[in-house]
Formats: structure tokens, C-alpha cells, sequence
């Protein structure tokens, strides 16, 4: 006993379609468009590695002021208000 084919398609070969549609572009250039948010985070990374980038020029100040706290002949009532004075302006 033998099986034929029932039609004469080959499963092997592809189907052909009616024809193959082409698109025609009309400009060939490329675009790229950013959110505000990347462009706001961008700004933000530039900012803090301008920051990080940047010379501590206050190292020397933070030594004289360490200097000054330590020397117990600094720290009178004077001081001690001003210091109170700029923290109370700044809060309120």
C-alpha cells in the first residue's frame, strides 16, 4: 500500500507572495530626540562633576578655623552669640 500526495505543493519551498511593496524614504537622515528629564539629569551629572573637578580652596580656612576653636581664649560670650545670632537668622 502506498500513500500518494493529495496536491502538488512541496512543504519544503516557501509560498510566494503577490510581490514584494518597497517603501520609499524620503528623507535619509537620522533624528534623536531627549526627554527634560535626561536633559535635566545630564545637566545635574555635569554639574557634580564640575564640582568634583574643582579645587577645595577652602582647606586652608577650615585649618584656621579648626586652630581658632581649639584656642579656649576664642570662645567667649561674644563669640558664642554671634554664632547663635547667624544660626537663628538662617533657620527663620
Amino acid at each position: 500500500m502506498t500513500i500518494d500526495r493529495l496536491n502538488p505543493l512541496d512543504p519544503i519551498q516557501p509560498k510566494k507572495t503577490g510581490g514584494a511593496a518597497r517603501t520609499e524614504r524620503t528623507s535619509r537622515s537620522d533624528s534623536v530626540s531627549l526627554s527634560s528629564e535626561a536633559i535635566e539629569k545630564a545637566e545635574i551629572y555635569r554639574a557634580f562633576e564640575l564640582a568634583k573637578a574643582a579645587p577645595d580652596e577652602r582647606s586652608a580656612r577650615i585649618e584656621q578655623l579648626k586652630t581658632l576653636i581649639n584656642d579656649p581664649e576664642y570662645l567667649n560670650d561674644a563669640v558664642l552669640n554671634a554664632t547663635a545670632d547667624r544660626i537663628l537668622d538662617q533657620l527663620l
